[in-house]
């Protein structure tokens, strides 16, 4: 119980960075969004993702375009206004210097990859 408590602690720490760097790769639709996220194995649903883009946009993060489809009504795309890709910048910054406080933390300590990760290499 500890130990999945511990697990999404830690994804939920970098979803949103995750979501910024997804969108800072180009416009993109919530779904693909989603696609993304699970090809780099973070699980995350609809039910998840939505809120947080609202709060991102509302934080003045993103922005999004209207855009029509031809199979169904129009759909949102996302894009990162120039105030998230500052936050992004900084983002990133503090990822390397985190990593490394983890790497450096870890040591000459072994760690195994888990075979979902082994099958992705």
């Amino acid at each position: 119980m500890i130990v999945e408590n511990t697990q999404t602690q830690m994804r939920k720490g970098v979803l949103e960075y995750c979501i910024l760097s997804t969108i800072a790769k180009g416009e993109i639709y919530a779904s693909d969004i989603i696609a993304e996220l699970k090809k780099a194995q973070m699980l995350v649903v609809e039910g998840t993702l939505y809120p947080l883009l609202t709060r991102l946009k509302n934080n003045g993060l993103l922005s999004y375009n209207w855009v029509e489809s031809t199979s169904g009504p129009p759909r949102k795309y996302y894009v990162l206004s120039e105030e998230g890709q500052k936050v992004l910048e900084q983002l990133d910054k503090t990822w390397q210097e985190l990593a490394f406080a983890v790497q450096t933390s870890i040591g000459d300590r072994k760690v195994e990859r888990t075979s979902k990760n082994q099958n992705h290499e």
